[in-house]
Order: C-alpha cells, then sequence, then structure tokens
C-alpha cells in the first residue's frame, strides 16, 4: 500500500520546490491519516477526494470508484503517474467553481478547508455530489498546535504554509450547518503524529479518546452527513419483526396494536423456543386474522433475540425495518413517532428510550434502572453519541442500512446474544446519525421477562468492554 497524502499544512497545493524532505519527515503522519479514514471507509466504495494532492489518500482506501480533484496540475500530473487506474482518476479542480458528475458514497477534504476562499459555498456545492447517506469528513489543523508546526516549519520538516481561515472545530461544524450538513461525530485525532510502534497506538487510540486528553490532538476530525429526507413517509413501506419467547398471551394483542405506516405494513411474528403455547397461538393468530396489515410468521433456527431478530429481517421486504418486543412493553402505539424520524432524515437509526417519561410502578426493576443507567452512559461514551437506552427492544433502520451493516459487522466479531450492541456498533462504525425517541414503558400484562439481570448483566458488561476496544480505542 502506498503512503497517504500529505496532510497537515499540505493538502493545499505545495510548494514547487524545497519540500521533498518535509514529505518524507510526514511519512508517518499520512500513514496515520489513511488510518483514520480506513475506519469509516471500507473497501469497494465510491469516494471522492478533494484537495487530493498526490493521490495517496485515495488510493490507499481502495475504492471501487475513486475521484481525486486538486487545483495543482502538477499534482494531479503526479497522482496520475502515482495511481491512476480504472478505479481512481485525478483531474484538476477548485471548490466551489468546479462541478462533480454523480454522487459519491464519501466525500474526503484532508486539511483542505483551511485554504478554501470560501468555505461556506464549497460545502454547500459539495450536496449537489451527496445522496441521503453520503458522508463528508473534513480534517483540519488544531491550532494548540499551530506553535509546533510553525517550528517545523522553520527547521524544514513542515511545508511553510500560510492559512487562510482559522477554523476551530465548532468553526466548521457552524460552517456545515449553515451549509445543510450535519455533524454526526466531532474529536480531535493524533497526539503523537508520528507512526512509532508501541507509542503511537498508545497515545492516539488510548490516550487521544480519554475525556481530559480528548480535544488534545493536532487533528480536528469530523464527519458530517447531507439533511436530506429519506423518504415521503406515505411512500415508504415498512417491516416489523416481532421476536416472541414465551409470549403466548401477547400474539393476538401484538397484531392488533401494530399500527398501518407508510404505503405497506409487513409484521412478522418470529417464535424463539419457547415453553409454553406460543407457536401454537401464532399459527391459529395468523389463520384468522383479516386486518390491513401483511402478516408472515416463522421459527429462529437458533437461539437468543439476535438470532431471531436476523431471521426475521431476512424475511423482510420493506424500505424501513424495525423491532417491537413481542412483551409489549414498550407500546407498538408509539412506532408512528419512530417512522415520522427516520423517513423526514432527522435520524438514521433510531434507538428507543425508556428511561425519559415515568415508568408504570413493575415496569423495570430498580436494579435494571440502575444497569440501563450505567451501560447507556457506557456506550454513549464508545459511540461519541448520546444514547439514554441502549437496552430499549424498539430500534428502527433503513433496511438498504442494515444490509450495509451486516457487511461491517465481522469486523465486530460474533459477539452479541441480544442484537442491541450489534445495530448500535454497526451503525457507529458507518457513522449513521443515531437518535432516542423516548417511548411510555409499560408493565408487563404476560409471562415474565426472559432477562437474568446477573447473568445477562455480565455478558453486557463485557460488549461494553468489547465496544471500547473496537471502537472507542480503535
Amino acid at each position: 500500500m502506498n503512503p497517504p497524502p500529505t496532510a497537515a499544512l499540505a493538502a493545499a497545493p505545495p510548494a514547487k520546490t524545497g519540500d521533498s524532505f518535509a514529505y518524507q519527515i510526514q511519512a508517518g503522519f499520512r500513514r496515520q491519516m489513511a488510518r483514520l479514514h480506513a475506519r469509516f471507509i471500507p473497501p469497494g466504495e465510491r469516494v471522492l477526494e478533494w484537495g487530493c494532492g498526490r493521490g495517496d489518500l485515495l488510493a490507499a482506501l481502495r475504492p471501487a470508484e475513486g475521484l481525486g480533484l486538486d487545483a495543482d496540475p502538477d499534482r494531479i500530473a503526479e497522482a496520475r503517474a502515482r495511481h491512476g487506474s480504472a478505479a481512481c482518476e485525478f483531474r484538476e479542480g477548485r471548490l466551489p467553481e468546479t462541478p462533480t458528475v454523480g454522487q459519491w458514497d464519501h466525500i474526503i477534504l484532508n486539511y483542505l478547508p483551511g485554504y478554501l476562499k470560501d468555505v461556506q459555498a464549497s460545502l454547500e456545492s459539495l450536496r449537489a455530489n451527496s445522496h441521503p447517506r453520503t458522508r463528508l469528513y473534513i480534517t483540519s489543523l488544531n491550532h494548540l498546535w499551530y506553535p509546533l508546526i510553525k517550528l517545523g516549519a522553520a527547521g524544514g520538516a513542515v511545508v511553510r504554509r500560510d492559512y487562510w481561515n482559522w477554523l476551530s472545530s465548532s468553526d466548521l461544524a457552524n460552517l456545515l450547518d449553515l451549509a445543510g450538513w450535519e455533524v454526526v461525530l466531532s474529536r480531535a485525532e493524533q497526539l503523537f503524529p508520528f507512526d512509532v510502534p508501541v507509542i503511537d497506538p498508545l497515545c492516539n487510540r488510548f490516550l487521544a479518546r480519554l475525556p481530559l486528553l480528548q480535544s488534545l490532538g493536532m487533528t480536528i476530525f469530523l464527519v458530517a452527513r447531507p439533511r436530506m429526507r429519506f423518504a415521503p413517509r406515505q411512500q415508504a413501506s415498512l417491516s416489523v419483526v416481532v421476536p416472541m419467547r414465551n409470549e403466548e398471551g401477547n400474539v393476538a394483542a401484538a397484531l392488533a396494536r401494530i399500527p398501518k405506516l407508510g404505503s405497506r405494513t409487513e409484521v412478522i411474528l418470529v417464535e424463539g423456543n419457547s415453553k409454553d403455547n406460543t407457536w401454537a397461538a401464532i399459527q391459529r393468530a395468523a389463520a384468522e386474522y383479516q386486518g390491513p396489515l401483511q402478516l408472515k410468521i416463522c421459527r429462529q433456527p437458533g437461539k437468543g433475540k439476535w438470532d431471531a431478530v436476523h431471521h426475521g429481517f431476512k424475511q423482510a421486504t420493506g424500505d424501513v425495518l424495525v423491532i417491537q418486543d413481542g412483551d409489549l412493553t414498550a407500546p407498538p402505539e408509539d412506532l408512528p413517532k419512530f417512522f415520522e424520524v427516520l423517513c423526514d432524515g432527522t435520524a438514521e437509526f433510531v434507538n428507543g428510550s425508556r428511561l425519559v417519561y415515568p415508568m408504570e410502578n413493575q415496569a423495570m426493576r430498580f436494579l435494571n434502572m440502575l444497569g440501563n443507567h450505567f451501560f447507556a452512559a457506557a456506550l454513549s461514551f464508545v459511540l461519541s453519541q448520546p444514547i439514554k437506552d441502549s437496552l430499549c427492544g424498539t430500534k428502527m433502520m433503513a433496511r438498504a442500512d442494515y444490509e450495509r451493516l451486516l457487511q461491517r459487522l465481522p469486523e465486530l466479531g460474533d459477539f452479541d446474544p441480544f442484537g442491541d450492541f450489534n445495530l448500535l456498533f454497526g451503525s457507529a462504525l458507518m457513522g449513521l446519525r443515531i437518535r432516542d425517541v423516548p417511548v411510555r414503558y409499560k408493565n408487563r400484562t404476560y409471562g415474565e421477562t426472559n432477562i437474568s439481570r446477573f447473568r445477562h448483566g455480565w455478558i453486557l458488561l463485557k460488549m461494553t468492554a468489547f465496544g471500547l476496544r473496537k471502537i472507542r480505542f480503535r
């Protein structure tokens, strides 16, 4: 793999002479930048990079289709010589004047915003090259490091540059908002901008992510998404997967209470190794049902809630997928709120939260509530997005996003019997915007909980530690 492109103070057109030594010195930094972007951009995607320089970063990401644009014709010629191929094309271009063709899955501005004459207009122009699931990646210098950069430039280790724009992370977030983008992730990276074994991962994967140090990294890194509607609510179809284990008494109520939404609503009842007569109740309800919902029934092939949910999602045909727990403690009547948030583009993964409104007296035991608060706080730290309730059973996302998520799950491993962490961790890997929707948590009207607070609590603790290693400190 070739080293990724010149980054700090070198993504704008570099000086024609005298930068070879600096370019070599910054090789480790460029490798770090390639690894940073590769966490979010898997191989085989469509990637557009503005200010591509020598083209190293774009080539390192191994896109199925990549386009690199730069204002310097000499750099474009060099990029073509180094990396030009059927997968990577390089052209002259300058933001915001140069139009590009098509819509891209990922757009990169690697240390470019500081040199743009009109940052807001440039960001606005990028919306023409985006679709609702496009992700924009921006890196810029944390000006706490400016004195060290000037010192490095004086010693010839950094290319001498004059910044046009002094942009903090809040400045960039404001400009993105004005241009119709929403920040999904914002943090500082690279406490140690050199690729040195042991020291690099210790400083950049661990220390840089701790609360007291996370704003001190050299690189400001933002991930943003375009504010776009996913689909008109009346046109999108919905698949509701209802995992049911020992829920014989809730089958008829589930079919009566799940609302019809969008152009079509199918309900998939998945029976899961019940000890009561749940499967017989499902078969009987399916034979008798004459309502507005399209109904499918099946039995999960393995064990655990995730196996049931995954099996149900495989049968689903709707544009949007949602889990509705069979105990009905999170009311199905709240599903329209989830559907509206996703279709309007307010969120891309909609997570239910039982910890906002008052609960009925027996809805959640005290120790369970404490555990949910703890895991919600831990998960918010892991994902760098606020999550109030990680374990609420109601979760909604687009089917196309779920199919992409399945491709990322092998990075995490087969570790989650519940599915909540699979979905949340996978969504975080893809940079999806996660939002909580409050639900009113109700008492059970039939049966007992399938959760063992201590045995499953230990599993959740291990999964949180796993998330710290795979997501936060990755």
